[in-house]
């Protein structure tokens, strides 16, 4: 590869990587502690709330390593007509 002098730039790492948290993406990690808090602080069923919180992240974190876009990816697939009428 050819590297041309003034057009190349040092990029760190962290611009490249998407930004997780617990091993999944952020704001799924955080709808799913939202979700299992309400569910067990509110409602009072701990370990309801607390199975929920682990399955949840577990999923999510195993879609994340697939794809860490899982959840954009997602989000615009339901927002596309279903053309075929299946």
């Amino acid at each position: 590869m050819n590297n041309i002098p003034g057009f190349e730039i040092p990029l760190h790492r962290s611009l490249t990587e998407p930004l997780l948290m617990a091993g999944a993406s952020r704001s799924v990690t955080i709808v799913i502690g939202t979700l299992s808090a309400a569910i067990g602080l509110g409602l009072q069923l701990w370990l309801v709330g607390l199975l929920i919180w682990i399955s949840c992240q577990s999923i999510a974190v195993f879609l994340t390593g697939k794809d860490p876009d899982f959840m954009d990816v997602g989000l615009k697939h339901l927002q596309h007509k279903n053309y075929l009428g299946v």
